[in-house]
């Protein structure tokens, strides 16, 4: 996504000086996560790595999200070509693609989209695991930012190397140091797209289960697929067994959600939300009176959702 300045932004020669000083200065200093990892590299993570599976799509003029979340997706089993995902990603008016659109592009294909934490460590651990890194990226300076996505698909500690699909070079090889620069003005933003049943090595248990969430909206069968992935790793969750109830009923499937639910409250009695939902889906199979237990727990139990509990509790009260 290079994007060019206006030809009427011209900085006075001496402050060019200047700036160019404190890019030279900047740059002689390594960056403080590189700095981290080569004074203590974590044991588990191999020194070198490359996906050789990772397709390349040289991007169209600004068009490099297109670019990087169709490598990713085909990388992870989803056939896909850029000019596919264009109208979902690219806004003409901007020059580029937001972040909430490239999530969301990767949800309307059944993958699960997941942010990384902001560290480098885990952009080595997930190419580690085989999976290609979506990276957000400031090619240029705050002041005159050029926006860039690209897709890591290998690293080299030895030579201090990350390899990436970016723009129109394939394989091209960036200094660790200079990566973490140009990520670090990005906010340090960076996604894996994967299949639902692949668990992203480095996931947390809330954030996974808040991704198999945004899933649920536009596909719930893959979302149903992700929370038990997440129960696989994390028995007993409480976000992924709400999770399974909840795509279940999205899929029509109310028996399912009942079990779902109850599940839920036998493994957490004090989870107000599994009760509520419990309570929602015996209303609806016509068994009054166990929903009038199940959602009295909730109003109990109470909550930041007290009023929605309460609500649905007034609907099953019986007519005086």
């Amino acid at each position: 996504m290079n994007h060019h300045f206006p030809a009427f932004i011209r900085a006075p020669a001496l402050a060019g000086v200047l700036l160019s000083v404190a890019l030279l200065l900047s740059a002689c200093a390594t960056p403080p996560q590189l700095s981290q990892l080569e004074q203590d590299w974590p044991a588990d993570v191999p020194v070198r790595t490359e996906l050789k599976q990772v397709p390349f799509y040289p991007q169209e003029d600004y068009e490099c999200g297109p670019a990087a979340l169709a490598m990713a997706a085909t990388a992870a089993g989803v056939s896909l070509r850029p000019e596919q995902l264009v109208e979902q990603v690219y806004l003409p008016g901007r020059k580029g693609a937001l972040q909430q659109e490239m999530l969301a592009a990767g949800r309307r294909q059944g993958l699960l989209s997941y942010v990384l934490a902001p560290r480098l460590e885990a952009v080595l651990r997930e190419v580690a695991a085989g999976h290609p890194v979506i990276v957000f990226q400031n090619l240029s300076l705050p002041l005159y930012p050029v926006w860039h996505y690209a897709v890591v698909v290998g690293y080299d500690r030895d030579q201090g190397l990350l390899r990436l699909h970016s723009g129109r070079s394939e394989r091209m090889d960036m200094s660790l140091s200079t990566f973490e620069r140009t990520w670090a003005r990005g906010a340090h933003w960076a996604m894996v797209a994967l299949l639902p049943q692949h668990l992203p090595v480095t996931a947390e248990p809330d954030a996974h289960a808040a991704a198999a969430a945004a899933l649920e909206r536009v596909q719930p069968q893959a979302a149903a697929v992700a929370y038990t992935r997440g129960l696989q790793a994390w028995p007993g969750h409480r976000a992924d067994l709400l999770g399974v109830g909840n795509a279940a009923y999205a899929l029509g499937q109310r028996e399912r959600a009942a079990m779902a639910y109850r599940q839920a409250v036998q493994i957490h009695p004090d989870f107000a939300d599994a009760w509520n939902n419990l309570a929602q889906v015996l209303l609806e199979q016509g068994r009054k009176r166990e929903a009038r237990q199940a959602v009295a727990k909730a109003v109990a139990l109470g909550g930041p959702r007290l009023s929605r509990y309460l609500e649905l509790q007034a609907s099953i009260q019986p007519k005086k």
